[in-house]
C-alpha cells in the first residue's frame, strides 16, 4: 500500500538525505533506521519539524505516523525548538527521596523559566525525565550530554556557568 505523503515546501538538506541513505544501509528493515534519521536531522537543525517527519517518511517510503510514533516515543527528540543546552533532571521517585525538588526548585529560580520552557536568550531549555540510571547518585541531572550525580543547591550556579 503506498502511502500519501502532504507535499511541503521543506526539503532535507543533501547531507542530511546522504547520511540517512548510509544508515539505511546497516539495517534490513526502513523502521529500525527512522530513530538514526530523526537523530541526523535533529543534529542539524537542533530539533524535528512536522515538515521533517514528512521528509523522513518519504525517504524510508514509511508512513508518516509511524516516524512520529518514534518521534514522540524518544524523549531526547525535541519535536520544538530548544535552547543551546538541554537541561534534564531526573524527576524519578530515588531523585525525589534525596532532594530533586530542591534542585529543580533552584534551576527554575535561576534561569526563571518553568519545566518544559527555554531561557529568553535561549541559552537553556529545562526538561524533566524520569530516570537517568543514577539513581545510586541521586539526585542527578544532565546538561546535553554531561551527566551531574549527587547534587546540592550549591553546585547549580556552577554548572551553568560551564554551559554558555
Amino acid at each position: 500500500m503506498k502511502t500519501k505523503i502532504i507535499p511541503t515546501n521543506f526539503n532535507l538538506s543533501e547531507i542530511e538525505k546522504k547520511e540517512i541513505q548510509e544508515k539505511k544501509k546497516c539495517y534490513l528493515d526502513s523502521r529500525a533506521v527512522s530513530i538514526e534519521a530523526l537523530k541526523i536531522v535533529q543534529k542539524k537543525r537542533g530539533w524535528v519539524s512536522l515538515d521533517s517527519i514528512y521528509e523522513i517518511a518519504k525517504l524510508l517510503n514509511l508512513p508518516p505516523v509511524e516516524i512520529e510514533e518514534v518521534a514522540t516515543f524518544y524523549s531526547h527528540i525535541y519535536r520544538r525548538p530548544v535552547g543551546r543546552n538541554v537541561i534534564r533532571y531526573c524527576d524519578s521517585m530515588v531523585c525525589y527521596v534525596t532532594g530533586y525538588i530542591e534542585i529543580e526548585n533552584e534551576l527554575k529560580r535561576i534561569l526563571k523559566i518553568k519545566k518544559g520552557g527555554t531561557t529568553r536568550d535561549n541559552r537553556f531549555t529545562l526538561l524533566p525525565t524520569c530516570c537517568l540510571g543514577c539513581c545510586d547518585k541521586s539526585p542527578a541531572m544532565m546538561i546535553n550530554d554531561k551527566t551531574y550525580t549527587k547534587l546540592t543547591i550549591g553546585l547549580i550556579p556552577t554548572l551553568l556557568e560551564k554551559h554558555q
